[in-house]
């Protein structure tokens, strides 16, 4: 059944790819545009996130106390291994299709009930570039998705610390938006002495009848796929083993 399903997987894949026909049509129904880069006034939670940037970060800042015992990106999402293979690109999942990271959302409850509120949510964690991190050239394979990341901790100089997507170079601003079409190609750097953190969200792009129904079942489709559900038991087994590290250094 698991294999079947991971080929089901695989065939949904080229279909969402193959010639790019149903991205074009994703484009033509979506209701935000077709463009690289999107505006917060299309998206006004964006407005809720930047104006209690402050309260996400001092609770990522709880979270990066420990921060190399958080997992790599390649540890909970094997099929990240191609862009993330060493242990510069450090992950705080809070959701992934349907699953819950209860612990850590219980640790970030003020993030929680920010990102919860959020319409079309699929994906939200916290994304922490090591310095020296380079996150090569790759696109996204949905375009029923739209990318998200809330600047939280920025570096400087900026010009060591940027995102090019497209043909085009953007640096975070700390409490500030950036909202694109990850169907582009993209790569990121960090160049700095410090780490680079973004809360990354991945939201359902908003799109006409009947594209909504047949996205709506694409990511009901994904969350039950062999893939999302190795993540979550990859995951649950690195929140097991933090939480009992947890109480141990509670009992020293």
């Amino acid at each position: 059944m698991q294999s079947l399903s991971k080929i089901l997987v695989k065939q949904l894949e080229k279909l969402l790819t193959k010639d790019g026909w149903l991205e074009r049509l994703v484009a033509k129904h979506s209701k935000v545009g077709d463009s690289v880069f999107f505006d917060e006034e299309q998206f006004p939670w964006a407005k809720d996130l930047e104006a209690n940037w402050m309260v996400i970060r001092q609770e990522l800042e709880q979270v990066l106390e420990r921060v190399d015992e958080l997992p790599n990106f390649q540890d909970i999402s094997k099929r990240q291994y191609r862009i993330a293979n060493d242990n510069l690109w450090k992950t705080y999942f809070l959701y992934a299709f349907g699953f819950k990271a209860t612990r850590n959302c219980e640790r970030c409850p003020e993030t929680t009930k920010l990102i919860e509120k959020i319409p079309g949510m699929k994906v939200a964690f916290f994304s922490i570039l090591a310095p020296g991190k380079h996150i090569p050239r790759h696109r996204g394979k949905l375009k029923t998705l739209i990318r998200y990341h809330l600047g939280l901790i920025v570096p400087e100089p900026k010009e060591k610390c940027k995102i090019q997507i497209a043909d085009e170079i953007k640096y975070w601003e700390e409490g500030k938006s950036l909202i694109f079409d990850d169907t582009f190609y993209h790569q990121v750097w960090n160049d700095t002495d410090g780490y680079r953190v973004v809360l990354f969200l991945d939201i359902a792009r908003p799109l006409k009848f009947p594209l909504s129904v047949v996205s709506s079942l694409a990511n009901k489709f994904i969350t039950a796929s062999p893939i999302v559900q190795e993540a979550k038991a990859s995951h649950q087994a690195w929140e097991d083993k933090f939480e009992a590290q947890t109480k141990s250094k509670e009992l020293v």
